[in-house]
């Protein structure tokens, strides 16, 4: 069945096919070079080819930030919408109710000017507890920005509302379901 050509043959168009794959990765390899030059340190960064200059030098986040605390909140929460308020409210009611009853989160139900962490026969968590002062537009709308960065410990496992016309419409709302 098989004779010493045919393995012979086999052998050969074998080593011959690795031969020419190892032969065009080396050609490749010096035509396409792909990493650092090897004219680097060790544990050195590579040099760049171009820098781009950043007006300011800050951190795009910092200045989000800087321009957010600007925002004259009375003045938009003078001017917010209660309708779009209980649209936003709709990220809340999964947690919190306004009628009174418990849900996962206490409720909201005369919310507007409650001592914070005063709902009976909810289990508030330390920071909640420790955290104080009243639910006033001002407090709340610090809170709703970020409720794990205000409260740290907080049970709130809600990311936050980003947009001040959001938390102010909420607000409005809430302020009228008081």
């Amino acid at each position: 069945m098989f004779n010493t050509m045919t393995v012979t043959k086999a052998a050969g168009a074998l080593i011959g096919s690795l031969l020419f794959l190892l032969l065009t990765s080396w050609a490749a390899s010096g035509l396409y070079h792909v990493g650092p030059s090897g004219h680097v340190a060790e544990g050195e960064a590579p040099p760049q080819a171009y820098t781009i200059a950043v007006e300011g030098g800050g951190d795009a986040g910092a200045e989000a930030g800087a321009a957010e605390e600007q925002v004259d909140f009375p003045a938009l929460l003078a001017a917010a919408d209660p309708a779009a308020g209980e649209k936003v409210f709709g990220k809340c009611k999964s947690c919190h109710k306004l009628d009174g009853s418990k849900g996962t989160g206490p409720h909201l139900d005369g919310v507007m000017g409650r001592p914070v962490a005063s709902v009976a026969d909810f289990a508030y968590s330390d920071g909640m507890k420790a955290h104080g002062g009243n639910w006033d537009p001002e407090p709340l709308q610090v809170f709703l920005t970020d409720p794990k960065g205000v409260v740290p410990g907080t049970k709130m496992s809600f990311a936050g509302l980003k947009k001040p016309e959001d938390r102010a419409n909420l607000i409005a709302y809430l302020q009228t379901v008081n």
